[in-house]
């Protein structure tokens, strides 16, 4: 079992930026890559980037890809998801998950965290 703690979400105006994490807890968190979603009102969970157990390999959804930067401090079983220029399309529920493998299938993931908001402002 893996407990996933997200924080740092908050109400932010477009072009600034954020940073999110991403805190686990339970089995070792070296052993899993680590994924970010983000769910908007009406609409499906979507991918938005994820991280390998080494750390060594990310990848990032289209839309945030320029924007958004993935790591992961295994000394602090952390990993954070820094978000600039934010847009008001980045408004959502952020999750963090963890897996075997990074990917961008939601069901490979095993244990997600409760989310954290959000918002920014045009």
């Amino acid at each position: 079992q893996v407990q996933l703690v997200e924080s740092g979400g908050g109400l932010v105006q477009a072009g600034g930026s954020l940073r999110l994490s991403c805190a686990a807890s339970g089995r070792t968190f070296s052993n899993y890559a680590v994924g970010w979603f983000r769910q908007a009102p009406g609409k499906e969970r979507e991918y938005v980037a994820d991280i390998s157990r080494s750390g060594k390999i990310t990848d990032y959804a289209e839309s945030v890809k320029g924007r958004f930067t993935i790591s992961r401090d295994s000394t602090k079983n952390t990993v954070y998801l820094q978000m600039n220029s934010l847009k008001p399309e980045d408004t959502a529920v952020y999750y963090c998950a963890v897996g075997a493998i990074g990917t961008y299938d939601p069901q490979q993931y095993l244990y997600w965290g409760q989310g954290t908001q959000v918002t920014v402002s045009s």
